[in-house]
């Protein structure tokens, strides 16, 4: 059975003159236009994968959109064998980064759709490319993240003897709360908001310190304050739908399919993705998201008009 060989990439885009446009990578030692994209580094979450190799390849940082249909080919791994190379793609808005050329690239060129599916060598990166063109037309494709964390590993209530909103994460909580933090940075979140109780709070700890902000906790998502009344928790996710700013909610197992439940009733009618994003909704709801598990769903517009156009979630 063939090796898999996973690897991560992005296709950036963006508005000129009101038209979309896309950023292809020339690579001069197979002389192919295609997308930048690349392996991933021990341990590394795909979506990391894809913003790191987007910088190094472009000198582009960029932020996670939606994700786009994989592609899977045929390789010769490190000892010569055939293996099966998967790419897993999103779109991408450029949020900033020099631009200057790296890793083996010779060329970035953004041109409009059109041009794009000429100038690609290979017929699977067309995939990617028409799923792009399709989101615009549904306008699923301009979108901002919601993302749902459900904290990380905690000491077990067995074990802990006090307040149980007091009870910290455990060795591999941490672990997983630095893989969080590496996560949320490819999503762009700018705001973070957790359940009051300490294992949320730390969860989240990572990325509030990394992005220099403050966590806005609230006793709402917690465990306690949700069994009290689940209204101030459902009040705040829709605040939160009014801003339609990049966000991270962590809290607790009971309270999450209350929320999930929130966004299944804004998952976007027209979307080519939205009965898979139900699946995930659904999926998420019923079973519990794993603990340290990170949901993220897409939304276009906000307030009343908010809409869910894709859901993915990430272990960690």
């Amino acid at each position: 059975m063939a090796s898999v060989i996973p690897a991560a990439g992005t296709l950036p885009w963006r508005r000129r003159d009101g038209r979309l446009e896309v950023a292809l990578v020339h690579r001069p030692k197979y002389d192919d236009w295609s997308w930048s994209k690349g392996k991933l580094d021990p341990g590394e979450p795909l979506c990391v994968a894809a913003v790191r190799e987007t910088l190094e390849e472009t000198g582009l940082q960029v932020r996670l959109g939606i994700p786009l249909p994989r592609a899977t080919y045929t390789v010769l791994d490190s000892e010569g064998a055939p293996a099966t190379k998967e790419v897993h793609y999103w779109a991408a808005q450029v949020v900033g980064g020099s631009g200057v050329l790296e890793h083996e690239i010779d060329e970035v060129r953004w041109v409009d759709a059109r041009t794009a599916h000429e100038l690609l060598d290979y017929g699977r990166d067309r995939e990617q490319l028409l799923a792009v063109v399709r989101a615009d037309r549904e306008d699923g494709l301009e979108t901002w993240p919601l993302v749902l964390v459900r904290h990380s590993k905690s000491r077990p209530r067995s074990r802990w003897k006090g307040d149980d909103r007091l009870r910290p994460l455990d060795a591999v909580g941490r672990e997983q709360a630095d893989d969080v933090a590496r996560i949320l940075g490819a999503y762009g979140v700018e705001r973070v908001v957790s359940s009051s109780s300490v294992r949320c709070v730390q969860t989240v700890e990572p990325y509030a310190a990394r992005l220099g902000t403050r966590i806005r906790a609230k006793d709402s998502l917690s465990e306690e304050g949700f069994a009290a009344d689940p209204g101030p928790a459902v009040t705040h996710l829709h605040k939160l739908l009014d801003r339609a700013r990049p966000v991270v909610v962590c809290t607790h197992g009971p309270v999450l399919p209350t929320l999930l439940e929130v966004l299944r009733s804004r998952l976007h009618p027209d979307s080519t993705c939205s009965v898979s994003a139900e699946e995930e909704l659904s999926s998420a709801g019923g079973s519990s998201m794993r603990k340290g598990e990170v949901l993220v769903a897409y939304l276009t517009s906000s307030g009343d008009a908010a809409r869910v156009v894709a859901v993915e979630r990430i272990d960690t």
